[in-house]
């Protein structure tokens, strides 16, 4: 049995009657797990060898924009020739498209002839249009030149030239079909012009197959799931400035005034944050519904430019955002009735976050506390994205061993060339995969980390308030802030890091297992029996439990941490005791404040992904270089961000709640029933003597 905390944490009287004097929180303190913060100090190294990794052997272009040819990836501008502004990738040959697209055909449509564009070529109306190679060799044309003749030289080759352009091997091709931008690939049209097709024939050209193929086999590769990731997390790396408004600056804002609200207009809050959450939920979803295509005519199209506008391309972004769109009516409708259900114990938050508002007004600096933290969060979050992008797009681009027929002209070498045509691809090793997982670790830790050390902060502060009998003393530091920052950086480190790493550990553990549970579901080998099934979702359910277990714990801990100064473990082990011991005043005082909190951070992360709709609703990224493919994943990450950062400022309302109801329990747990320590503050929020009574017993 642990003795009383008094001695520890504050001053009370002896049996004796003296006065035992152990200062307000205790300074007799060491460090504590000490291996843990190497641990983290050693990941951080490790983050930064494996992002400079990632920044030696990335390139982000490589998310959005194609491979030519020579390898070059388009629109890059360190290529040869340049290719600054050449962003679409076009295949050139059409009846390497079609191979591509049969079957049981072993040619594949990466090794398909393709060259770096401005535009995409469309057939002329009264002659026949060509694309030829990039100028070199006997080609006196510079890039600009040949992008001004819209890529046709044709008139400047040799008989040889053109009679191996007519194989379709090179150095020109035909403009045949049309095609139109998709993502920055130059999808056909499975509709070959008839004057382009009859001058063609008439020059005598090879038999070019029209089939529905065609364009059915670039379709196919554009909404492949690589294809799609990439063109997700190029999303985000294009949306940097909806990232920074809406995922930073805007919850900063939001939050910072829902503190101040809550100091002075603590009775009405629950109220106006439970309706602004129906209210923003309400319209999240609609805009889902927007760009799902089922209101209006805003849904997303993979089509960039101007186009036919009877020609349609369907993409599986598409699919993704009418998935989200179910999600979020599911999610609304039981959010909305939950709301309904908690609106009578409404008044019970209300008591619950007067105790926060008064030790807010006591210790002001709290509120501009997690100011310091969320910039230290903002230049981690700078740094990861970035190496994020380098990550995935690493690896090395290699020529294909496609063992095709792929001949095609070589202008400096002036012959048909059979042996290295074959196309290029990026080729990823697995120790990429295990950077790229070892980087989203990184993260999720690093994020917990802070947030814990802010929690530690703020419960060290408003502990240092209780103890004090919530008054001014010369023993109550005059920044307790900087004071508990002081202990927390001095003695403290490890313990959070440990506890910050257990939560990411089992966070980690439950996405790999919910990753294989979804492919066993796909592969349609989940359990048939009703023993089986019964097993299957039960042990989902309690690993959520223990998630949440751990949650709850890793916060109380953090205060005891602040308090005594113990090891995690060993404040884990205080709070879940003492927690256990007074389940009852804990659970029916705290409860509907912690749910109200949690609906007080969903408006700020909701508020996030709200405007970020709007932002990408304009038109800078709707058309031309910035266009995202879909607003799915930008949304969700300043969601997630706007989550992380009320967590930061509404920890300052949640830890005082917990770290004043904890020591109020302490005191009372150490003097019979009755807190010595409770504040004029504390005695007034939770009512006259007599309700003081009833909540110790």
């Amino acid at each position: 049995m642990r003795g009383p905390l008094g001695a520890v944490i504050g001053r009370y009287p002896s049996s004796d009657g003296s006065t035992q004097v152990g200062g307000i929180i205790r300074h007799n303190r060491k460090c504590r797990d000490v291996a843990f913060l190497v641990i983290f100090i050693a990941f951080w190294v490790a983050m930064i060898v494996n992002s400079s990794f990632g920044f030696n052997k990335g390139n982000p272009l490589r998310l959005t924009y194609g491979l030519d040819y020579k390898g070059n990836v388009c629109g890059d501008r360190h290529a040869h020739p340049g290719l600054r502004e050449l962003e679409l990738t076009y295949w050139l040959n059409p009846n390497q498209v079609y191979l591509s697209g049969l079957k049981n055909s072993q040619f594949k449509l990466a090794n398909a002839r393709s060259i770096c564009l401005l535009d995409c070529p469309i057939p002329s109306e009264d002659a026949l249009n060509w694309v030829c190679d990039y100028p070199e060799g006997e080609i006196r044309l510079s890039v600009d030149d040949w992008i001004d003749r819209n890529y046709d030289y044709f008139e400047f080759l040799t008989p040889e030239m053109r009679n191996t352009s007519l194989q379709l091997q090179g150095p020109c091709y035909p403009v045949i079909f049309p095609s139109v931008n998709v993502y920055w690939r130059c999808q056909y049209v499975a509709r070959a012009s008839n004057v382009s097709m009859r001058h063609w024939q008439q020059m005598g050209g090879v038999n070019i197959n029209e089939d529905i193929i065609i364009d059915k086999s670039i379709h196919r590769s554009i909404n492949a799931r690589s294809s799609v990731l990439k063109r997700y997390v190029a999303d985000i790396e294009k949306s940097w400035p909806v990232l920074i408004v809406c995922g930073g600056l805007l919850p900063l804002f939001v939050s910072v005034i829902w503190l101040l609200l809550i100091r002075h207009f603590v009775a009405a809050m629950p109220w106006i944050t439970v309706a602004l959450f129906n209210i923003l939920i309400i319209a999240v979803t609609m805009f889902y519904y927007l760009k799902a295509g089922w209101i209006g005519n805003d849904a997303i199209s993979p089509i960039i430019g101007a186009h036919d506008p009877y020609y349609h391309v369907f993409g599986r972004e598409l699919n993704h955002l009418r998935a989200a769109a179910v999600l979020m009516t599911f999610i609304m409708v039981v959010s909305i009735l939950t709301s309904i259900a908690i609106v009578h114990r409404i008044l019970m938050a209300t008591s619950v976050l007067k105790v926060a508002a008064k030790v807010i007004g006591e210790v002001q600096a709290l509120i501009i506390f997690p100011v310091m933290p969320y910039a230290i969060l903002g230049i981690f979050y700078m740094f990861w994205f970035a190496a994020a992008f380098y990550l995935f797009s690493s690896g090395q681009t290699v020529q294909n061993n496609c063992n095709s027929n792929c001949c095609a002209y070589d202008l400096v070498s002036k012959r048909v060339n059979c042996d290295h045509c074959c196309g290029y691809s990026i080729h990823y090793t697995p120790h990429i995969s295990i950077a790229i997982f070892f980087h989203l670790f990184g993260c999720y830790w690093a994020t917990q980390f802070f947030i814990a050390c802010s929690s530690t902060v703020i419960a060290g502060s408003v502990a240092s308030y209780y103890w004090a009998r919530g008054e001014t003393s010369p023993e109550i530091p005059f920044l307790p802030v900087f004071s508990s920052m002081k202990q927390l950086i001095r003695y403290s480190l490890g313990s959070v890091a440990l506890g910050s790493l257990v939560l990411s550990f089992v966070e980690s553990v439950r996405f790999i297992l919910e990753s294989i549970r979804r492919k066993l579901k796909v592969a349609n080998t989940t359990p048939e029996s009703c023993m089986g099934r019964t097993a299957y979702h039960t042990s989902r359910f309690c690993f959520q439990c223990i998630e949440w277990i751990i949650r709850s714990v890793n916060r109380n801990a953090y205060i005891m941490i602040a308090i005594t100064g113990k090891s995690f473990c060993r404040a884990s082990a205080i709070a879940t005791e003492l927690i256990i011991s007074n389940i009852l005043r804990i659970g029916r005082v705290n409860v509907i404040g912690d749910v109200i909190l949690y609906l007080g951070k969903l408006c700020v992360s909701l508020s996030s992904a709200l405007f970020a709709f709007l932002m990408l609703d304009t038109h800078k990224y709707r058309s031309a270089h910035n266009k995202i493919s879909s607003p799915l994943l930008p949304v969700l990450v300043c969601w997630a961000l706007g989550y992380v950062v009320a967590t930061l400022f509404f920890a300052v309302v949640e830890m005082s709640i917990d770290a004043i109801i904890l020591s109020f329990c302490q005191d009372s747990e150490e003097h019979q029933g009755t807190a010595q320590y409770a504040p004029p503050l504390l005695m007034e929020t939770l009512g006259d003597q007599n309700e003081m009574q009833r909540l110790t017993q």
